[in-house]
């Protein structure tokens, strides 16, 4: 603001006859805005200050002295305001422009300093502590790390390295703010809970810092989105939802009563443990399931903050069975008394990878609601009132469209009324043109028909359910159980949309009819699979993740090889090497190419992740295995279909080569997805081999290492 007055000068003059254009503008500013509205204050606080004394015991007393409150409280904050502001200027003007450019904003305003009360971060993580109005900044050096005030939580702590400490939670961090002694430590802690309240209430207080009993500690539970930056499972996740001491809040999946959990549930935190426990009015009761994140499992009697307690049986990942009784004292820690089973194997993954939900939440009984007033729809014979209710809305302009709660649902690329569609009518037009396919894959994307509407409020409640911190391992059943069942309910609606549209017509309905569009619910599953795939396919890499892992270090471990060493490692015939019309420069010598051979079977196979329909990915296999046959065949010079015995060494090599991240995700989920006809035929085999060479990769790191040892002895 003062970098425009300098340009502007001789308006100023018009608002101070002694200014002269050598003075100083930031005097002349305070002057023109600050001075008159102070002294103004000042004479008002007077003049009630002699009628308060002058009331005594007037009616009008009462008024005056609240009067005259208000007009010390607005003097207070002015003042207060004008310190901050000073406080924050003379800030900005000690640091650097890589701080400045990205901090100083008009509205920001320096509440607390380190250097002002000393107060410095645990770890050595910094040297400076910056409390402003809407961020908590920690400056090191040159560089600085802020936190945005709404998702911090601060909790006094006990005393760490001697000093009197401040517990500061927020998403992906936790540290200690240290003081010298308690005094600091309660300055710091009330100020940094008053600016987390007022970041919360978008306001600040009137006046500033005062200790009204109404301004309470800010809550520990709050509603926020935040996305998740630091490297793990959920890095670029978007968690929007209830977030409590700076976690997200526990997922629960289960039955309701009353808005309280009451019956069977499932409790997934954001840790990735997990339990299965009985709820009665929101409170545990029995023993449960808890499924640890470090494979552990521990099946008794806990606590919601999963403390074990009485009786129970504990299996640790490395096949240990403790048994016996559980407590926990505060100052002494877990304690048991049991008998503790060193003798059992490693556990298999019945256990480690133990599926929750499918007893107790059959998936048929499933969002049963959702699917209600759909089938009340059809039932009713596509009635006018059941069709007004099914839809959602029933308008005549935009202004009470979008007052509608279908609007939420719309796709709204412009603002145009959608009119009303006769869904019947179309139907019955696209079965005699034979386009019911095309058809019902453009109403999918469309959440004004009724199809897309409900595919569209599947949609939502299955990213409620396993999205964030739902992507649990325990919950892939589940999940995928899910999809298929959405598919064979989309496919029962879209028969009983068919069959009124049909009748409507006066036509008869026969199942060669009802069957001219789609062939069945596994046609359906490949069409809506792409609303649901993010969030599935996630279920399926956190579930696999650790053979993954083994995979690619076998792969990288196999990469190493030229293509002559690996194809004679993984025992490929000679016959079959492709070795003999390589395009070579002389310099290069075919012992020491690497990634020359099936290149066309190599590429192809990477398109198995462009996809995300089973069909097409078995297609890629099928292209792959031609491509590989294709290469053998130019080599013989005759047609080579390969037998398993001889396809398996070359589809080693293949996938060595291709290099495919999560393999082992996309073929379970081939594998748990792909249409049942497929079973026993080209797919299936081919399916059936691309598993033996995941499994082999991933036992290839000991044998390799034992041929390059026989190979050097």
């Amino acid at each position: 603001m003062g970098e425009a007055w300098r340009s502007h000068k001789p308006v100023l003059q018009q608002f101070l006859a002694d200014f002269s254009l050598d003075a100083s503008v930031a005097v002349a500013l305070h002057t023109v805005l600050h001075k008159p509205f102070r002294d103004q204050l000042q004479q008002y606080s007077l003049i009630l200050s002699k009628l308060k004394e002058a009331a005594g015991q007037h009616p009008e007393s009462e008024a005056v002295t609240d009067a005259t409150d208000k007009f010390a409280k607005l003097r207070s904050f002015v003042s207060q305001v004008l310190d901050e502001a000073c406080f924050t200027r003379s800030l900005w003007k000690s640091l650097g422009h890589k701080f400045t450019d990205v901090l100083c904003v008009p509205e920001r305003r320096l509440l607390e300093d380190s250097r002002n009360l000393t107060v410095f971060p645990s770890m050595g993580r910094s040297d400076r502590v910056l409390l402003f109005n809407d961020l908590l900044v920690l400056v090191q050096g040159s560089s600085f790390q802020s936190f945005d005030l709404k998702l911090v939580w601060v909790d006094g702590a006990e005393r760490e390295m001697g000093k009197y400490a401040l517990r500061v939670t927020a998403p992906e961090e936790e540290f200690s703010l240290l003081a010298k002694d308690p005094k600091a430590r309660a300055v710091w802690q009330w100020k940094l809970n008053q600016a987390v309240r007022q970041a919360l209430n978008g306001k600040r207080d009137f006046p500033l810092w005062s200790r009204d009993s109404d301004r309470s500690d800010p809550p520990s539970c709050r509603l926020f989105s935040f996305t998740f930056r630091a490297e793990g499972r959920l890095k670029n996740a978007v968690y929007d939802g209830e977030w409590h001491l700076g976690r997200p809040h526990e997922r629960y999946i289960g039955m309701w009563h009353e808005d309280q959990r009451h019956g069977p549930g499932i409790v997934v935190t954001q840790s990735g443990a997990c339990y299965q426990r009985m709820f009665q009015m929101d409170k545990m009761v029995g023993s449960g399931t808890l499924l640890l994140e470090d494979d552990s499992v521990y099946e008794g009697n806990f606590t919601p903050d999963l403390t074990f307690v009485g009786k129970g049986k504990l299996t640790f990942p490395n096949g240990f069975v403790l048994e016996g009784t559980f407590s926990s004292k505060s100052s002494q820690g877990l304690q048991t008394q049991g008998i503790l089973d060193t003798a059992g194997e490693q556990p298999d993954q019945q256990m480690t990878k133990l599926q929750l939900g499918q007893k107790e939440f059959p998936v048929e009984t499933r969002w049963e609601g959702l699917f209600s007033q759909f089938l009340e729809f059809i039932r009713s014979g596509g009635r006018g009132d059941t069709e007004e209710a099914f839809m959602g809305f029933h308008v005549q302009t935009s202004k009470e469209l979008r007052k509608s709660q279908e609007y939420l649902f719309c796709q709204r690329d412009n603002e145009e009324v959608p009119t009303k569609v006769d869904v019947l009518g179309e139907l019955a037009v696209h079965q005699e043109q034979g386009t019911l396919q095309g058809y019902v894959e453009q109403v999918f994307q469309n959440s004004l028909h009724p199809l897309g509407k409900l595919l569209k409020m599947l949609t939502v409640a299955f990213q409620a359910t396993y999205s964030t911190i739902g992507a649990n391992k325990h919950l892939l059943t589940m999940a995928q159980e899910e999809v298929k069942h959405y598919a064979k309910k989309i496919w029962e609606f879209y028969q009983g949309l068919l069959r009124l549209a049909l009748e409507r017509k006066g036509r008869p309905y026969s199942e060669s009819v009802e069957n001219s569009g789609l062939d069945g619910p596994d046609a359906v599953l490949p069409l809506i699979l792409p609303h649901f795939y993010p969030d599935l396919f996630m279920l399926y890499m956190v579930y696999h993740q650790k053979e993954d892992e083994l995979y690619c270090q076998g792969v990288v471990d196999l990469s190493q090889e030229t293509d002559v060493k690996l194809l004679e490692f993984l025992d490929v015939q000679k016959h079959f090497w492709p070795l003999k019309d390589l395009t070579l420069t002389k310099h290069q010598r075919r012992s020491l190419v690497k990634d020359h051979c099936f290149l066309s079977a190599t590429d192809c196979l990477r398109n198995i992740i462009t996809t995300v329909d089973p069909r097409e990915k078995l297609e890629i296999l099928q292209k792959t295995y031609n491509e590989i046959a294709k290469t053998i065949s130019r080599l013989l010079g005759e047609e080579f279909n390969p037998s398993m015995d001889d396809l398996l060494p070359l589809l080693m090599y293949v996938v060595t080569r291709a290099r495919i991240q999560r393999l082992g995700a996309e073929l379970h989920l081939i594998r748990d997805l792909m249409d049942p006809t497929a079973s026993g035929g080209m797919h299936d085999f081919l399916l059936t081999a691309m598993e033996s060479c995941y499994a082999l990769i991933q036992k290839e790191i000991q044998l390799h290492q034992s041929w390059h040892a026989s190979q050097d002895s």
